[in-house]
């Protein structure tokens, strides 16, 4: 008896054999042929690198020709052509050129084992400030979120204008795809990195291979921490009463109210006239002192009076003079006249008692 899980699991360092010319010894019958559009600002670089691409189209016996008045490259099968896939790995690899991929890793999907897949983020955001702020969450900083991605996935990922080109086998292809999208849809790539690390980490373990994992992934739920912003006009409902509002005053009656409907034509004129010169006066005068702001001084500040040197401090200019006139009169090096008065007398005193 053979257990199931043996026969559904691939034997380590298991490869589909390479498709040669003898499983297709007579070719095609139909000639096909894809074409794509590339930018302007592409036709530099794909002009300096397209003998490259020729060559390596033609290893699989298919034609690739760029045309720069239409800005279109082509690639189409020939008699040789054998292998009837090898016309969807160029087209692949001519899409991957233009949508910037350099050569060195386009080049790899004409591999075996090498898959591609372009996935177009463009249409997924509304707003073009929001789509750019996830775009760049994408990146991360300094390219590191990018980085990570690339190494967990096995995948070359180029982020260029609406579409996400990603190139590697198929298992890495597909987390790429669930990542980019989730990132678009506001879920940040670090959660599904972190899933991604933990599966790895798993996957090197071959008694957990047959088991579920759901128990050790991690599980984020979604925290909505913002508050709802209150209205700056708050509306408070009155109380509810069954009478109708009173009826507002009308024009009418607010002069009948003030005795102005009893007034003749030409005193409500000279009355509106007064109201304007009043006004006009009053407009004037706020102008004047306005105006007469600039000519006020400003408020000086109080004078702080230096105190007076005490008279015990005071220097005895007189006594100074004096010590300058002593110290004239010394020779340099040479004692004074008192002290050396008073050496001599010692000195006939010792003698005196020899």
């Amino acid at each position: 008896a053979v257990d199931e899980s043996e026969l559904l699991t691939v034997p380590d360092g298991w490869k589909e054999p390479a498709f040669t010319r003898e499983d297709n010894p007579r070719g095609l019958l139909e000639e096909s042929s894809f074409a794509t559009l590339f930018p302007k600002y592409r036709e530099a670089y794909l002009k300096e690198c397209w003998p490259l691409v020729q060559k390596a189209l033609g290893e699989h016996y298919v034609n690739a020709a760029l045309d720069l008045i239409e800005g279109s490259m082509t690639v189409t099968t020939t008699k040789k052509t054998f292998d009837p896939y090898a016309i969807i790995r160029a087209r692949d690899l001519i899409k991957l050129l233009a949508r910037s991929v350099p050569f060195e890793q386009a080049v790899r999907i004409l591999q075996d084992d090498v898959a591609c897949d372009i996935i177009k983020i463009g249409s997924l955001v509304r707003k073009r400030e929001t789509f750019i702020k996830r775009r760049a969450r994408l990146l991360g900083p300094k390219g590191s979120t990018l980085k990570a991605l690339e190494l967990l996935t096995n995948c070359y990922i180029m982020v260029q204008g609406n579409t996400v080109s990603a190139l590697g086998p198929f298992s890495g292809l597909k987390e790429v795809r669930k990542v980019v999208l989730d990132t678009m849809k506001n879920i940040h790539p670090i959660y599904n990195i972190k899933t991604l690390m933990i599966k790895r980490e798993l996957a090197k373990d071959p008694e957990l291979r047959t088991q579920s994992w759901e128990r050790f992934l991690p599980k984020f739920k979604r925290k909505n921490l913002k508050k709802r912003k209150e209205p700056k006009k708050k509306n408070t409902k009155k109380e509810y009463t069954p009478f109708p509002p009173p009826q507002p005053e009308s024009q009418i009656d607010k002069e009948l109210a003030s005795g102005e409907y009893f007034l003749k034509e030409r005193q409500k004129k000279r009355k509106k006239m007064e109201e304007i010169k009043a006004k006009q006066a009053d407009a004037i005068k706020r102008r004047q002192e306005e105006r007469n702001k600039a000519f006020i001084p400003p408020k000086e500040k109080p004078v702080v009076k230096t105190k007076k040197a005490s008279t015990e401090k005071k220097i005895d200019i007189e006594a100074i003079k004096e010590k300058v006139k002593n110290a004239k009169k010394k020779k340099l090096g040479a004692l004074p006249e008192e002290e050396v008065k008073l050496k001599m007398a010692a000195d006939e005193k010792k003698k005196k008692k020899k």
